[in-house]
């Protein structure tokens, strides 16, 4: 028995070295961990168990059968991240360049199956140089597989994706469709073709960094939700962001204690919105403000930052916010932000986040490029996912609301639960401006003194319409209420809605406008 038993050790022993002390060292020389490291560092101490660490592929095409590593490029398993538990995969660049072959491939999609069975977060660590060549279209299967995994997992569980090497081909499919991606400066890269068929297609020469690097897919393509400096900065974010959010679908999100006053006012909060509606602020001073101790992890800072998303807590209870900000385009909607703002909607509607909109949103953003970019359909889909959702809705209105923005920005036609305006809120069709010219276009015409006139009916019009007080006379508004009082008054509402309940007519899915 001890002879098997050291055997054994030899053999687990084996399959931590990866692909070997040399391929190790050109990993750290690149500013990468190690596979194990990054377990290590991620998981809670002790905690992580590794699942089939002896497969190994079973291809003996152009010399394969001679290249055999225990766990074939992959780690699996399961342990824990702050006491709760998680199932893993994490991708050996040491191993045939992180390559993804049929057993590769049936390790990931186990460890998804296992995830989705025992509703706990999947975590998956990327860091592959894409499909394995040499074991053909069975490379190609093992990608679709793990893809259904995904999309079934999708809703059920929170799927979590840190790209930690490159992601290339049909490999960044895969935390395309999970719920969240993290890339570190520097190390990480995705993209569909690299940049030397690029330049052989369309002439283009671009390096990797500029193809598909963190900073790229931060703040131009929108893929990466999440940009760290480093692996570490990249390990500490997953962990805020499973604070935030439950294990599963069934579950409640997590609550921590905060000691932070539900009932405390803020002042400062009337100060911070222009009484002119043409002067900009930052929107995240407001939300600072009255969130639990000033804590706000924003997602997707980089991307579309005319609306601003993230999670937050309330007297302890997790909240998604999605907030108009006035910094940039003037908090108009376009394409980017009404997709940004729509998919963190229907993230926080599948996993029972309540949702919190501050509203001061001037319209559309007008253009050709935006007409002709989809605005229509791309602005439905904010439309579609807060009509779609179930969880609480709560709307503060802060300053402006006006035409269609005004009604896909959490309004109460949408379904919006509570609705709130601070008294600087103006709710209308368009601008005082605007309207004037088109309403009171003839006489203006006609006038002595057209400036006149528009001063005097431009007073008119905002008198009956720049305030909140119309919309409330409809009932379209549930209260004005004082600035300073806002978190508390969220927490009262949020503390009634939390046995919500809504029904719908039975149905397969909807078609949402994709």
């Amino acid at each position: 028995m001890e002879e098997l038993i050291e055997e054994l050790r030899k053999l687990k022993m084996k399959a931590k070295e990866g692909g070997g002390p040399e391929r190790v060292k050109r990993q750290k020389m690149k500013g990468k961990l190690t596979v194990w490291e990054r377990l290590e560092k991620l998981l809670d101490p002790e905690t992580f168990v590794e699942l089939q660490p002896f497969v190994i592929h079973r291809s003996t095409y152009f010399g394969l059968n001679k290249v055999k590593y225990l766990g074939d490029g992959v780690v699996i398993g399961y342990g824990k991240i702050d006491g709760r538990p998680v199932h893993i995969f994490a991708q050996d660049f040491t191993v045939i360049g992180g390559s993804l072959g049929e057993m590769h491939a049936k390790k990931i999609e186990f460890i998804i199956s296992m995830a989705l069975k025992t509703g706990t977060p999947l975590i998956g660590l990327y860091d592959s140089g894409g499909a394995r060549i040499h074991e053909g279209v069975a490379s190609l299967d093992g990608f679709g597989r793990i893809f259904r995994m995904n999309v079934k997992a999708s809703g059920i569980i929170p799927q979590i994706s840190l790209i930690l090497g490159p992601c290339a081909g049909g490999a960044s499919y895969s935390p395309a469709l999970t719920d969240f991606i993290i890339m570190p400066r520097d190390i990480s890269f995705m993209f569909i073709t690299g940049p030397q068929v690029v330049k052989a297609v369309t002439g283009e020469d671009v390096s990797f960094k500029d193809l598909g690097g963190a900073e790229v897919h931060a703040s131009k393509s929108g893929v990466a939700h999440f940009i760290a400096d480093n692996e570490e900065e990249a390990f500490t974010l997953v962990k805020k962001l499973l604070s935030y959010i439950p294990s599963n679908n069934t579950e409640d999100p997590p609550y921590i204690s905060t000691g932070d006053p539900p009932d405390r006012e803020d002042k400062e909060l009337e100060n911070i919105v222009p009484i002119d509606p043409m002067t900009p602020y930052d929107v995240r001073d407001i939300i600072l403000r009255i969130v639990d101790n000033g804590e706000f992890l924003e997602v997707h800072e980089n991307y579309a930052p005319n609306i601003v998303v993230g999670f937050a807590r309330l007297n302890g209870y997790s909240v998604g916010i999605v907030a108009s900000q006035p910094r940039y385009l003037a908090g108009a909607l376009d394409i980017d932000s009404s997709v940004k703002a729509a998919r963190f909607i229907r993230f926080c509607d599948s996993f029972n986040i309540p949702i919190i909109m501050f509203v001061d949103v001037p319209g559309y953003l007008p253009g050709v490029e935006q007409e002709h970019g989809g605005i229509i359909k791309h602005g439905a889909k904010l439309v579609y996912a807060y009509t779609e959702a179930t969880v609480p809705k709560i709307t503060i209105i802060l300053r402006k609301a006006y035409g269609g923005a005004y009604i896909a920005m959490g309004s109460k036609s949408l379904g919006a639960d509570i609705v709130y305006a601070w008294p600087t809120a103006e709710i209308a069709v368009m601008g005082p401006e605007g309207a004037v010219r088109i309403i009171f276009k003839k006489e203006l015409a006609k006038a002595k003194e057209p400036e006149e006139l528009f001063r005097q009916k431009l007073r008119e019009y905002r008198a009956l319409f720049a305030n909140p007080y119309r919309a409330a006379e409809l009932g379209l508004i549930d209260d004005v209420i004082e600035p300073r009082k806002t978190r508390p008054m969220l927490i009262k509402a949020l503390e009634m809605l939390q046995n919500k309940r809504e029904e719908y007519y039975p149905r397969k899915h909807g078609n949402i406008p994709l």
